[in-house]
């Protein structure tokens, strides 16, 4: 049968039933998350299987790719969990955010039944930002500056043990530079040994690009405006191909038009100011696996995609403020945001 609802009728099946669809022709499509929570941890398995973290010890998980049920991790009502890594639909990885002991790590191997706690933070300096894994086995975990260096962990056993990287020279931080845990991706890996992180805050906005599994680590300044503690570079991805993305701004300008992306074609050792549409502040901007060049991007600002590296962008909403977003090698995806919002995107085909 042919869609004949006019946008009159249709506003009235959305208000009647918001977690059905936002719009006819929208980008994303809503779905009932059961949670109030501010939602910034985002794990894309499959088309069926994805998993949400964020504030209030919130953890959501979806095994049929349209309903998601919240998680306990007992007396973690307290914690932040600003990423989450997950392996299918038992196991993952939620890592707290927030300075000391706040910043910590828990597993389920059972589907959210139970949890483990796996690490805390021991530096009463430190906070941790995102967490990320090349595969099942080798992970790591990235935070904030403890005595003038980036913190970077790093493990070998799926997450039971975790090693400190010294490499005081190559993690050494500016003055005021931090990271923003406002994702889970100022922080991502590619391939079996690469990695990369982004910062703000300080005179310049940098990223910092890892060969060797995390182990040693070199500097690159990103044209991105900085120089404030709301303003820099937050979200980092690659496509496996060398070629990669910066998205970042002013979160507390979320409107302003400035420079929100930066490019890099040679796998992070050069970038190129490449702006992001819509204009305004991106929080997070992730390749599309199997898909080419093909990224979006979202934040507070709106959401869009580029299907050329960043080269030029179509914006998909200017509405839905967003937090993060992921894409499964189905080119099934989902985003989250504010007061426990998730969406399924819905538009146009990404591969």
């Amino acid at each position: 049968m042919k869609r004949t609802l006019t946008r009159a009728v249709l506003a009235a099946v959305v208000a009647a039933s918001p977690s059905l669809v936002l719009a006819a022709d929208a980008a994303w499509q809503r779905q009932a998350s059961g949670a109030d929570a501010e939602l910034r941890g985002l794990s894309v398995v499959s088309d069926k299987v994805a998993w949400a973290s964020g504030a209030k010890g919130t953890v959501l998980r979806t095994v049929d790719g349209e309903r998601w049920t919240r998680l306990s991790v007992p007396d973690a009502e307290a914690y932040d969990f600003r990423d989450i890594e997950a392996f299918d639909a038992n196991t993952a990885i939620i890592m707290g955010a927030g300075p000391g002991a706040a910043s910590r790590m828990y597993r389920t191997r059972d589907g959210g039944a139970s949890w483990q706690l796996l690490v805390v933070n021991k530096e009463p300096e430190g906070f941790w930002d995102a967490i990320a894994f090349w595969d099942a086995k080798n992970g790591i975990v990235f935070g904030d500056p403890v005595r003038g260096a980036f913190q970077v962990l790093l493990t070998r056993d799926g997450g039971d043990s975790w090693q400190l990287v010294e490499d005081p020279k190559g993690l050494a931080a500016l003055p005021q530079e931090g990271a923003f845990a406002a994702s889970g991706t100022c922080l991502s890996v590619a391939g079996s040994s690469d990695a990369w992180f982004v910062t703000g805050g300080a005179a310049q906005a940098r990223a910092f690009r890892s060969k060797d599994r995390g182990r040693s680590w070199q500097a690159s300044a990103l044209p991105i405006p900085a120089a404030a503690a709301t303003k820099g570079a937050f979200s980092v991805g690659f496509n496996g191909a060398g070629r990669g993305l910066v998205a970042g701004g002013d979160y507390k300008e979320t409107a302003l038009d400035t420079m929100n992306g930066a490019a890099s074609t040679d796998g992070g050792g050069a970038w190129a100011p490449a702006p992001i549409l819509p204009a305004g502040f991106m929080s997070a901007v992730v390749p599309v696996p199997g898909a080419g060049d093909t990224f979006v991007a979202v934040g507070l600002a709106g959401s869009g995609v580029t299907r050329d590296g960043g080269k030029s962008w179509t914006t998909l909403d200017k509405e839905t403020r967003l937090n993060a977003v992921g894409f499964a090698a189905s080119g099934a995806g989902w985003a989250v945001g504010p007061k426990g919002l998730i969406v399924k995107y819905a538009g146009i085909p990404l591969k």
